[in-house]
């Protein structure tokens, strides 16, 4: 069970944190870095495994590859903005964690414009022409 280990990890590293925010924080700071990284790390492989289940749906579905794979890149930039906006906010930078959290709401949506332009015409095509 991969998740028991990330959260004695987790735990672990929080316990380090607390211990060392009043002495080191900036050590305190790079144990929470780094946990972040390494758990990152550990859940890719998962990500990994529900990519691939995506792709063979949507090839057994006939679904254009485009839109799979632009729905993949959606969810990676809001997994990978929402990491890099809580090590922000840890840092205590809140302005900047929501400058993170803005640019990839920004990113995702102009990688939605062609799934939204496909799904408006296909309404369009079912409406009759007068």
């Amino acid at each position: 069970m991969e998740i028991l280990h990330i959260v004695i990890f987790a735990l672990i590293a929080s316990i380090l944190y607390i211990v060392l925010k009043d002495l080191h924080e900036s050590f305190a700071f790079l144990i929470v870095l780094i946990a972040g990284i390494v758990i990152f790390l550990a859940v890719i492989k998962q990500l990994g495994i529900i990519f691939q289940l995506l792709q063979s749906l949507g090839q057994k579905a006939a679904i254009d590859g485009m839109y799979i794979e632009t729905i993949l890149k959606i969810i990676g930039i809001a997994y990978i903005a929402e990491l890099g906006a809580n090590i922000t906010k840890d840092a205590g930078l809140d302005s900047v964690a929501s400058k993170i959290e803005l640019a990839g709401k920004v990113f995702i949506l102009v990688l939605a414009i062609p799934i939204i332009t496909a799904v408006i015409e296909a309404i369009l095509s079912f409406l009759p022409t007068t």
